[in-house]
């Protein structure tokens, strides 16, 4: 009875799902080859302005991993503008003698999307990273996992990027 129950509201909530408009952007299935080939076509006629620092550039060349998989736009619709990457670390979790064991890396940016046919800003976001580590004995260690956490946040950051392009690409 239990078994009968739970799969009826299972069905129920697939079906009231698939009524309330809800479209996965990245679709599986039939639908796979429509959706995600036309968002993939539109991120592909984005052009990337360059970013400032080592971070930015490492940001600049996931963006570019994840928007041009058949090579740069010859004659883009779009521009993208990054901002510089901020970066902040915290202390966390502070022990008597006033060590810190772990520690926090935040990294925030701010996009725009330009419209190179009007010239006009279509798209504005503010984006944030967080990302934690422990802090060890070793000095060497302790480069070694903030880096590691840094890229981590970097790679988030490309990942927030291309969502939000593709959301507004979307619609």
């Amino acid at each position: 009875m239990r078994r009968f129950a739970l799969s009826v509201m299972l069905c129920g909530s697939a079906l009231s799902l698939g009524g309330c408009g809800f479209e996965p952007m990245y679709a599986s299935g039939p639908a796979k080859d429509m959706q995600s080939g036309v968002i993939q076509s539109e991120l592909a006629q984005v052009e990337i302005e360059n970013i400032p620092d080592r971070e930015g550039q490492f940001l600049r060349n996931a963006l570019i991993d994840r928007f041009y998989r058949d090579g740069r736009p010859a004659s883009p619709r779009y521009k993208l503008l990054v901002k510089p990457i901020r970066e902040s670390k915290t202390d966390l979790d502070i022990t008597k003698s006033s060590d810190a064991t772990r520690g926090q890396l935040k990294l925030s940016s701010a996009i725009a999307l330009v419209d190179l046919a009007s010239g006009e800003t279509v798209l504005k976001r503010n984006l944030v990273s967080i990302g934690s580590y422990n802090i060890l004995g070793s000095e060497f260690a302790n480069r070694v996992t903030e880096q590691n956490t840094r890229d981590n946040a970097l790679n988030d950051l490309a990942r927030q990027i291309e969502l939000q392009v593709g959301l507004y690409l979307k619609r």
